[in-house]
C-alpha cells in the first residue's frame, strides 16, 4: 500500500528548475533511498514534501491525503517527520529535553491545563518522559540523556536527531544525509539501526551519499539529476543503469561505487 505519493512535483527559483516534474511513491515499510549528483534537487524535494517550501506545481499526499497547504507542523501531526543535513538540536537544552521536545508535539494539553497542571498533566509528562528515555536507549544514548545537546559528538548528535524525529510517532521517517561526517563504525550502527525501525513499522525514505549505506539498506532507488527522475528501482539495476553511471562520472568519484 502507498504511504507516500508524489506527483508531478517541481519547485522553480527563477529560470532554475530545481526540482523538475519529480513523481514516486513509497509503500509502507519500505527503505527508499533518493540519490543524485550534488545539486540534483534531493533536498529541495524533501523541503517541498515536509512543507519547508512552496512547491511551483505538482502534489504530495499522504496515506492518500493531500498535505497541499499544510504547514511543516501539521504534516508531522499526520505522521511525517524529517532531519536536516545540517544537524538542528537546541544546543541549551540537555539531550533529553531535546527528545520530549517532539514528544509533546503529540500531547494534547491546552493553555489553562499547562499553567495549572493537574494529575492528568503530570501524568502525560511522566509518560513523554519514559518514552524519552525509551528512544535514547533505541539509539545508543540512554547514559547521555542529562548531557548538553551540544557537548556530544558528531556521531551521537545525529543519533540524538534522528531520537527527536522518532518522539512525533512518524509513518513516514526522512532522513538527509544521516551517515555524513560518519566513520565506518558509525555508519555500521546507523545501518543496524535504521533497519531495526524498519521492522517497528517505521517506512524510511533516506537521502545519502554513501552508496553502500543506500546500496545495502534500501529496497527501492530513486536517482534525480538536474531536478528530474532518471531512473528507480531495486539497487541491483540501479546500480548498472547507463543514465546513472553517466549521471555520477566525473562528479562523485569519491562517494563510494554504485
Amino acid at each position: 500500500m502507498t504511504l507516500l505519493a508524489v506527483n508531478e512535483l517541481s519547485k522553480y527559483f527563477g529560470g532554475v528548475k530545481a526540482v523538475d516534474g519529480v513523481s514516486f511513491g513509497v509503500d509502507h515499510g519500505e527503505i527508499v533511498g533518493l540519490i543524485g549528483p550534488n545539486g540534483a534537487g534531493k533536498t529541495t524535494c524533501f523541503n517541498l514534501i515536509s512543507g519547508l517550501l512552496t512547491p511551483t506545481r505538482g502534489s504530495v499526499s499522504l496515506l492518500g491525503h493531500s498535505l497541499g497547504g499544510l504547514a511543516p507542523y501539521y504534516r508531522s501531526r499526520r505522521g511525517l517527520a524529517r532531519t536536516f543535513q545540517n544537524i538542528q538540536l537546541f544546543g541549551g537544552m540537555d539531550v533529553l529535553e531535546n527528545v520530549l521536545t517532539g514528544c509533546h508535539q503529540r500531547q494534547e494539553i491546552g493553555a489553562f491545563r499547562a499553567l495549572w497542571p493537574g494529575r492528568g498533566v503530570r501524568r502525560a509528562e511522566t509518560r513523554a518522559e519514559e518514552r524519552a528515555r525509551e528512544l535514547l536507549a533505541l539509539v545508543g544514548l540512554a547514559e547521555r540523556a542529562d548531557f548538553p545537546a551540544d557537548a556530544l559528538a558528531y556521531g551521537e548528535q545525529r543519533r540524538l536527531e534522528i531520537a527527536r524525529a522518532l518522539a512525533q510517532e512518524p509513518r513516514l521517517l526522512m532522513l538527509d544525509e544521516p551517515a555524513a561526517g560518519l566513520n565506518s563504525r558509525e555508519t555500521e550502527d546507523l545501518m543496524t539501526l535504521l533497519q531495526e525501525l524498519r521492522e517497528r513499522g517505521i517506512t524510511l525514505l533516506i537521502i545519502e551519499h554513501d552508496m553502500t549505506l543506500i546500496m545495502g539498506l534500501c529496497h527501492r532507488v530513486v536517482v534525480l539529476d538536474h531536478g528530474q527522475v532518471i531512473a528507480a528501482g531495486p539497487p541491483s539495476e540501479i546500480r548498472r543503469d547507463p543514465r546513472v553511471i553517466e549521471a555520477y562520472l566525473g562528479r562523485e568519484e569519491d562517494d563510494g561505487d554504485l
